[in-house]
């Protein structure tokens, strides 16, 4: 558990009722990783969202490197080489692995520690049973992880941009 008022510090929580922060800061842990920890893969199913505290977090997307030749027997087995190409860079104050609070809860890319961070950990479970529970808090959470996906997608549109054009 954390504070609530450390909760009420980050403008992704701004217009929450106190209950709906007591909520958050219930299901809420600190956790301390070193730079180049991965805290999920793409497709793996996410136990909780956070918002960084302290450093950077890239949000990644593995693309095929176009500087290999790849077999058409490799491309039709999966065996490719590939790259991580960085989408998004999430800093203090920042939400990441919103998936986990929306179905099917799986991660949609990776996300690697740029440098040691300080995060805030959300039991997604505890708050999907709490939206279930306040419908009102539920739908504001919502409103509030689609603001993150528009974000997401501005960001990997510029990126995937970016790529074509190199």
């Amino acid at each position: 558990m954390v504070s609530p008022e450390l909760i009420r510090r980050y403008p992704f929580f701004a217009g929450l009722e106190h209950e709906h922060i007591v909520t958050l800061a219930n299901a809420a842990d600190e956790v301390t990783v070193e730079e180049g920890h991965y805290f999920f893969r793409e497709g793996e199913e996410l136990c909780c969202f956070y918002v960084v505290k302290e450093g950077a977090v890239a949000i990644l997307v593995e693309l095929p490197d176009q500087e290999v030749e790849h077999s058409l027997a490799g491309q039709l087995t999966g065996e490719i080489h590939t790259r991580e190409v960085v989408i998004s860079t999430v800093g203090p104050g920042e939400v990441f692995a919103w998936s986990g609070i929306v179905p099917p809860h799986k991660a949609t890319a990776m996300a690697k520690a740029l440098t040691p961070c300080r995060v805030i950990a959300f039991d997604c479970k505890q708050l999907l049973k709490a939206f279930e529970e306040d419908h009102h808090f539920g739908y504001l959470m919502m409103q509030k992880a689609a603001q993150v996906i528009r974000d997401r997608l501005r960001d990997t549109r510029i990126q995937s941009l970016a790529y074509v054009a190199e």
